[in-house]
């Protein structure tokens, strides 16, 4: 599966583009995803400040040298990214290029028109090929305002864009014109290009001490916004509340200096600006997908993010009370026999309250008698990082005889319950365990493409001649409506109306045939080339 290129625009400058890009590609190789940060704002560049304090050594090359490498004749570009001293995840810096007296000059040398008329596209789309080979995230920053470098960020390059905007209305006016104009300029390109999924984001907000004035500027944006996000949010979600989520609040504590706030504020509480940030990674994360989960549940939302490239010390950790009973001993040695990765840890241990990450996948408690208070701590923070059904992890109870279910708190009882008794032994339940755990990730069908692939199909089908007049104007419309609904990237409308085409297409022998009008044979075609094109670079 190739990486997701994402780039990161702001009408104005000063409302933290950087700053937001810069801790949310932390959060994200944090969380196991491979990412590299590009520094396109070759006039004002600044990420390598960010990063100063990971960098291994201050960067020789960068953007301004992808020209100098097509110019040359080269084929591919340099290696010109360094990979960051980041223990907790993999994430690398192309900076704009080397920052020494010569850096102006080579900047404004640089004629970004006459490069595309000598075919620097067709460079940049085996640049773009190789770094979405390499990397899970391609997190651009853009120039401000409207130029030749903004149309490469906005329109050329990316696969998703980020418009920050501060609550005033020039800043939130321009990042909405630039967004619909980044689509109206990816119409013209020799790519498919899918219409673009905007992640609007309203920056250094200060609701502490006006917040009266702060709150009406909250709805005001999300209403000048409200365009942004009709191809993407959840028709139960509101535009208010996303962009409650996704709002990135003043505190004046990080506005000195280039500073990376989510290296201090590891559990963040909601009025920390970390806590924007796991946000916003995870909207990216998700691929804009699930919104209806983070209204319901941001914690949840934010867990299967982290989850999906988590990887872990251990399958399972088994909770044990103290004393430990002999069952328990029988159990881990069971499953240790089964192959999996499994320690205990013990009722009582704060050491486990404490930790930041997830030791193991799957939690089980053994409860003998009852649950303990520090057994019920472990479980609930377990579900507090857990995400829904389909997320592969799993909190498991396994019953001594002298306890009764009955008696367990009521968000355990709905859980799987393995009881102990004269036939049930450990050893049974540490091989049913292994059986549970060893298929808990099923397979999912990636359910855009299998929309996609319905689409052609139906579209393929649409006969040529049909019993009734009047079901000709139907179908017209329905493929108008397709067309549109592919534009705008509603893959949910796209498989309604691919099912009222389906029906449309079915031919009633009634002795009247009338042939398709002029014109809608040519429509279908268009529509099954753009869809075909785009199936095929999901499966490349």
């Amino acid at each position: 599966m190739t990486g997701t290129v994402i780039t990161f625009y702001s009408y104005k400058g000063g409302v933290g583009r950087s700053f937001t890009l810069a801790n949310v590609a932390l959060v994200l190789a944090r969380w196991g995803y491979r990412v590299l940060t590009i520094d396109w704002d070759l006039e004002a560049p600044g990420l390598h400040h960010y990063f100063r304090p990971l960098l291994p050594k201050m960067p020789k090359g960068g953007v301004v040298d992808l020209a100098s490498d097509f110019l040359a004749g080269a084929e591919r570009p340099a290696r010109h990214a360094i990979r960051l001293d980041f223990a907790e995840g993999e994430v690398s810096l192309l900076a704009a290029g080397r920052q020494d007296a010569d850096y102006t000059r080579r900047v404004q040398s640089i004629d970004w028109q006459d490069l595309y008329r000598d075919g620097f596209a067709e460079f940049l789309e085996r640049c773009r090929a190789q770094w979405t080979e390499k990397y899970d995230f391609v997190l651009i920053d853009s120039r401000t305002g409207i130029s030749d470098i903004g149309g490469i960020c906005t329109a050329h390059l990316p696969d998703r864009l980020v418009v920050l905007f501060t609550a005033n209305q020039q800043s939130v006016e321009g990042a909405v014109d630039i967004a619909h104009l980044a689509n109206l300029a990816r119409d013209r390109l020799p790519y498919d290009r899918p219409p673009h999924l905007v992640l609007p984001i309203l920056s250094r907000l200060d609701n502490r001490v006006e917040y009266q004035r702060a709150e009406a500027w909250q709805q005001r944006c999300a209403e000048v916004a409200s365009p942004l996000f009709r191809n993407w949010l959840a028709k139960s979600v509101t535009q208010d509340l996303m962009l409650r989520h996704t709002t990135v609040p003043y505190v004046s504590y990080w506005s000195f200096g280039e500073q990376l706030p989510v290296l201090d504020e590891r559990t963040p509480s909601p009025d920390q600006v970390s806590f924007a940030m796991e946000t916003v990674a995870a909207v990216l994360a998700q691929q804009f997908d699930r919104t209806d989960l983070l209204a319901d549940n941001r914690d949840a939302y934010v867990a299967a993010a982290r989850t999906q490239r988590q990887s872990y010390d251990l399958d399972l950790l088994v909770s044990v009370p103290r004393p430990e009973p002999k069952v328990a001993t029988e159990l881990i040695e069971g499953l240790g026999e089964f192959g999996l990765r499994v320690d205990r840890s013990f009722s009582g241990d704060p050491a486990f309250l404490e930790q930041t990450g997830n030791p193991a996948k799957h939690l089980c408690l053994v409860v003998d008698g009852g649950v303990s208070r520090w057994q019920s701590m472990e479980a609930e923070r377990f579900l507090r990082h857990t995400l829904d059904a389909d997320a592969g992890r799993q909190l498991f109870c396994v019953l001594t005889r002298t306890t009764d279910p009955d008696r367990l708190p009521a968000f355990l009882r709905n859980l799987r319950l393995f009881q102990l008794d004269a036939s049930t032994r450990p050893r049974q339940v540490a091989r049913l365990l292994h059986e549970i755990i060893t298929d808990s990730v099923p397979s999912r069908p990636d359910s855009d493409q299998a929309a996609l692939q319905d689409a052609v199909s139906a579209l393929s089908k649409v006969p040529t001649e049909v019993g009734h007049r009047g079901r000709w104007p139907l179908v017209q419309q329905t493929v108008a409506d397709m067309t549109a609904a592919w534009q705008d990237g509603d893959m949910p409308l796209l498989k309604d109306l691919t099912v009222d085409l389906e029906q449309l297409s079915e031919v009633r022998a009634n002795g009247s045939r009338f042939a398709a009008p002029e014109g809608l044979r040519e429509d279908i075609d268009a529509l099954l080339s753009r869809i075909e094109r785009r199936i095929t670079v999901f499966t490349e």
